[in-house]
């Protein structure tokens, strides 16, 4: 790789964006591509599609076989709550590659033997996002799930200011219809608004603490892939 594409690709890792490296088989030349750029590259569609599923390979366009080299961030799942969902949601979302931080001001419940392996933060969201836990962006995803608006509502509103891939909300809809109405009081848009996950999960009848887990992190899957949300019935 060219010094020039190496220095480019290093600076979009290390401000979490993604980028393409595109190298043509025939010859070796490279371009990058950045994720913002995608849209209106010739190869745009193929380009997206692959950033979807995060995965390199070879496509043919134009006659010429091209290798794709995907490169993303890491993604980050923060969970607001140390209750019994995100205690089923751990493991699960080892399994999944998700680096995984729990936040929950309330000691009784944020222990390490509740949670044991996990990034665990006992302390306010507010006090501790873009500090001791990283400034969210969108290659993270927020669930928050303690039911507690003092609790949930700053971590809400900085994961739609940082337009996170994903955001869900634990919550009956009149539950949502109260929370919706306090975001909008602090000068959130429908349309931002309208991005939180509310009920969490997928619709798939979870009742226990694991298969909520699991309906919600299918969903992160989702929006992490670009799938779309199925209405529940």
């Amino acid at each position: 790789m060219r010094a020039d594409l190496l220095s480019e690709l290093n600076a979009e890792r290390a401000a979490r964006r993604a980028a393409i490296l595109v190298t043509d088989i025939a010859d070796g030349t490279q371009r990058l591509v950045r994720e913002s750029a995608i849209a209106a590259d010739p190869l745009g569609p193929v380009l997206a599609k692959h950033l979807a599923s995060a995965r390199s390979g070879l496509v043919e366009a134009d006659g010429r076989t091209l290798f794709l080299t995907v490169h993303v961030p890491p993604v980050r799942l923060v969970v607001i709550g140390a209750v019994h969902i995100s205690q089923a949601m751990a493991p699960m979302a080892a399994g999944l590659d998700l680096a995984l931080t729990v936040i929950d001001p309330r000691t009784a419940f944020a222990t390490p033997e509740r949670f044991p392996g996990v990034e665990l933060v006992a302390e306010w969201p507010d006090a501790v996002l873009g500090s001791r836990v990283p400034t969210l962006d969108r290659y993270c995803a927020l669930a928050a799930l303690t039911h507690d608006p003092k609790i949930d509502d700053p971590a809400l509103k900085a994961a739609l200011a940082a337009e996170c891939f994903y955001v869900g909300a634990l919550g009956s809809r009149k539950t949502h219809a109260a929370r919706v109405a306090r975001l909008t009081e602090a000068g959130f848009t429908p349309e931002q608004i309208g991005r939180i996950r509310a009920p969490i999960g997928l619709p798939i009848g979870a009742v226990s603490p694991a298969e909520i887990a699991l309906a919600v992190l299918g969903e992160v899957v989702a929006a992490l892939r670009r799938v779309p949300r199925p209405e529940a019935a």
